[in-house]
């Protein structure tokens, strides 16, 4: 399993409505498709639809560049789901199903274009932490867009560097900001000032305000005031540059004529429909886009025939209310980009082109990595691997109830194929005092002193500890204990890996495992670590289940092992192996210990990044850790914590996991042959589950 890929994405969002910004999804999906062979595009929030109505802003992108995206595919929720989920408590589940939309995506296309929300309408003032919550679990880097329009130049910088640390703050690197909508004699100005504000990396644009793309286009003035088309449909997507009232005498009116220009005239002004007719196709005058008739006169046959005659390039519209209030009306469209309007959108993506630096764009996103995991999409990647090779698990508790619940869970998702031990009517009347619909049917229930196994496993058992003076009666009573019979299937190739430990003791769950699966043939020891799923990364902590004391060289193994856990869950490993002091500065036999660990781990493995002793806070606080060792290319950012000793280690996880209420998955048990995991007596259900999961991924690299 792991968090790499070729697959990229970048995620574009906005601080405010009507920020424009089709402008940059438009241009950078230009951009892009000239850089990469499969573009996607996802929003994983829309506006509202009415029945039969698709998101917009999908039907451009996908009509418009031609992809092969269903519209289903391209987004995960509509913001009234949202609202209600999230006034139901249920963000966990919001993030989670954008998650899988998205990896759905990334699985088809080498780069993914995610826009954001649009802050439209009931629920825009919990968007903007929205958007940065989902930038972080997709683990992508963002474009923050903001609007220049009636804006000081104080209040746009400041807006714009508070979303920046806004992201910066939750982890979500920021590769460009751009002012939209800006002055274009500002434009320079605006540049300068954002660049003073934000760090050198950030690369700054601004994009001057267009005119042209706030006009409506003739199809949306028909829209808006529920026009008759009398001519020129096939054109009524031209855009309404500017408009003027015929109302004068038309050699006064001709001068007033602009190019894309919108002539709207009453309707029985047949001189200026003509004489603008005319006008659009004569070399010494402009261009119109569109003729609007108003108070509902249309021309008399007579001029019919010669409009006939003349042009069906130029769109001709009646509308029954009056010039005056159709001016107005006109004047307060709010023009939006529709996948016909090719004009406007080739507009958009020039100015895109011409006022973004898009080669320092391109090489930023190209050349991203993200720095780690979150733990939605960790625990999202662990389904998704599990699933990828389904492994057989065998769970010898299977009378507790949390146990029967977790299957439940694991069998509803055909993650794995489970094997429960235990008596079966025992197990069928537990399930049915408590109410769990768990189909036995589509598990294995096993009772070890009935199984067809338990001959073969106890002479089997029987052969490997003779040598312990271990006979045959002996091995037969220890088979009837759920711990051996579980270990032997996992040994005997029956079962892929076990988990046990709800009811049982950590010694109870490991001897077996230790007496005939045994360790790697790389690996003398055994040990385990926990994946802590903090609020926004995936740590490792290593050993806090099993060796109390470990000398110098165990814990340079410990350290070792969980480096390679780490890398087959994805997670790049930069390894703190923690003491009460940093580099030089502690003396004593503790440190001394932990010191020539770190120095054991690189000689055996000089590829592994890996830094001690150091204390918890150089390992985990960029600031303290440059202060203390600034040298470090670990002080600041481990991820994989080695402990000094079991009490520090098992005290140290369970007071993270209480007190910030993390997901603790584990103790995951490394350096056997054969995976077998041990749980907590005080184990949850999501315990149990996360840990099955786990341990078949594990299966899956022996």
């Amino acid at each position: 399993m792991t968090n790499k890929s070729m697959n990229k994405a970048v995620y574009i969002t906005t601080i405010e409505p009507n920020s424009g910004k089709s402008i940059v999804s438009l241009g950078l999906m230009q951009l892009l498709l000239g850089k990469a062979a499969k573009v996607g595009y996802f929003r994983p929030i829309i506006d509202d639809l009415k029945n039969g109505e698709i998101d917009n802003h999908i039907n451009t992108v996908n009509t418009y560049f031609n992809l092969n995206l269903d519209f289903e595919d391209a987004y995960a929720f509509t913001r009234s789901d949202v609202i209600t989920m999230k006034n139901n408590n249920q963000d966990d589940l919001i993030i989670s199903k954008i998650i899988e939309k998205y990896k759905t995506i990334e699985e088809r296309f080498d780069f993914i274009l995610i826009e954001g929300t649009s802050f439209i309408g009931e629920g825009s003032i919990i968007e903007f932490d929205i958007n940065i919550l989902i930038a972080k679990n997709l683990g992508v880097p963002a474009i923050i867009l903001a609007s220049g329009f009636g804006k000081t130049m104080r209040e746009l910088v400041g807006s714009m560097q508070m979303a920046y640390d806004s992201f910066r703050d939750k982890g979500v690197e920021v590769l460009s900001v751009i002012a939209n909508k800006v002055q274009l004699e500002n434009q320079r100005d605006v540049v300068n000032e954002l660049e003073k504000n934000l760090p050198s990396e950030v690369i700054v644009n601004a994009i001057p305000l267009n005119p042209l793309l706030a006009n409506a286009s003739v199809r949306e003035i028909v829209e808006e005031l529920d026009a008759t088309i009398l001519f020129g449909e096939s054109h009524i997507n031209n855009q309404a540059g500017y408009f003027s009232v015929g109302a004068m005498q038309l050699r006064n009116y001709l001068t007033h004529l602009k190019e894309n220009g919108l002539v709207i005239t009453p309707g029985d002004r047949a001189d200026i429909i003509l004489g603008a007719l005319q006008a659009n196709i004569s070399a010494n005058y402009p261009s119109i886009s569109g003729i609007v008739l108003t108070g509902g006169l249309v021309p008399e046959d007579s001029i019919i025939k010669l409009i006939e005659g003349l042009s069906d390039v130029v769109p001709i519209i009646s509308v029954k209310e009056g010039t005056f209030s159709v001016t107005n009306r006109i004047g307060a469209i709010k023009s939006q980009i529709y996948a016909q309007n090719t004009q406007k959108i080739i507009t958009l993506i020039k100015d895109f082109e011409k006022h973004v630096k898009v080669a320092a764009l391109v090489e930023r996103l190209i050349t991203f990595e993200t720095k780690g995991i979150t733990p939605r999409m960790f625990q999202y990647n662990l389904l998704k691997t599990a699933k990828s090779n389904k492994k057989h698990i065998v769970l010898p508790e299977g009378i507790d109830e949390r146990v029967l619940r977790a299957t439940k869970q694991l069998v509803d998702l055909d993650v794995v194929e489970i094997s429960i031990l235990g008596d079966r009517k025992q197990i069928e009347e537990k399930i049915a005092t408590l109410d769990i619909a768990l189909d036995l049917n589509k598990i294995s229930v096993i009772n070890p002193r009935e199984s067809v196994y338990f001959d073969s496993f106890a002479k089997t058992l029987f052969e490997l500890r003779k040598h312990k003076n271990v006979n045959l009666a002996m091995a037969e009573d220890l088979m009837e204990d759920v711990s051996y019979f579980g270990t032997m299937m996992v040994y005997m190739g029956k079962a892929d890996g076990m988990v046990s430990g709800a009811i049982h003791t950590t010694q109870h769950t490991i001897r077996p495992a230790l007496q005939f699966i045994k360790t790697k043939p790389e690996t003398s020891l055994v040990s385990s670590i926990f994946f802590m799923c903090l609020e926004d990364r995936v740590s490792v902590y290593g050993d806090c289940a099993i060796n109390p004391n470990p000398t110098a060289e165990q814990l340079a193994e410990i350290a070792i092992s969980s480096a390679m856990t780490s890398l087959s869950f994805g997670i790049e490993p930069k390894i703190a192996m923690l003491s009460y002091s940093s580099g030089t500065s502690g003396t004593g036999e503790d440190v001394e210990r932990v010191r020539k660990a770190t120095e054991i781990v690189k000689q055996r493995r000089p590829d592994l990044k890996v830094e001690g002793p150091i204390q918890y806070d150089a390992a985990v606080d960029m600031n303290v850790g440059k202060t203390k060792m600034p040298d470090s290319e670990v002080a600041g950012q481990a991820n994989v914590f080695i402990f000094p000793d079991l009490n520090t280690g098992n005290n140290t996880y369970k007071a993270v996991q209480r007190e910030t209420k993390a997901l603790a998955i584990g103790p995951i048990i490394q350096g056997l042959n054969k995976p077998v995991n041990d749980l907590s007596r005080g184990c949850t259900i999501d315990d149990i589950f996360n840990t099955v999961i786990v341990t078949a991924i594990q299966a899956q690299g022996i």
